[in-house]
């Protein structure tokens, strides 16, 4: 018995050191992101996918001024320019983090963060956050 118990703590820590190895070549390649983990996107300027979810979100903030009742409320609608920065984090789906820039009514250029996720079946997207960008 005492076999037994000893051989299944070994397959227990050979398992763990296999595990852990994988996990730190994954880190190390960066090939593929872990679930949940936050990736810089590289191609922004270029990148379609990310500028029209650039674009959706100021629509969505454009959209959602409407619906305000305080015109006092001193907001301007937006014209979106483009997204100079971009993250994303794999979830249920994608969730993007976006570094806007966008231009108000009156003409004075401001730069936003977004967050956007984007459902699993890709035809959905939502607005989780939209404010301007820390200076």
């Amino acid at each position: 018995m005492a076999k037994v118990a000893g051989l299944f703590n070994l397959l227990l820590v050979v398992s763990m050191v296999l595990v852990l190895a994988g996990y730190a070549a994954a880190q190390e390649g960066g090939a593929v992101p872990l679930s949940g983990g936050k990736t810089e996107v590289s191609d922004v300027k270029s990148n379609v996918e990310v500028q029209n979810l650039g674009r959706k979100s100021v629509m969505e903030y454009n959209k959602r001024l409407k619906v305000k009742e305080n015109p006092e409320n001193g907001a301007k609608r937006l014209i979106f320019t483009e997204v100079i920065k971009a993250e994303k984090q794999v979830v249920a789906g994608v969730k993007y983090y976006l570094t806007i820039k966008a231009t108000t009514s009156d003409g004075t250029a401001k730069t936003y963060d977004a967050e956007m996720w984007v459902k699993p079946n890709e035809t959905v997207h939502e607005m989780l956050a939209f404010a301007p960008a820390a200076a």
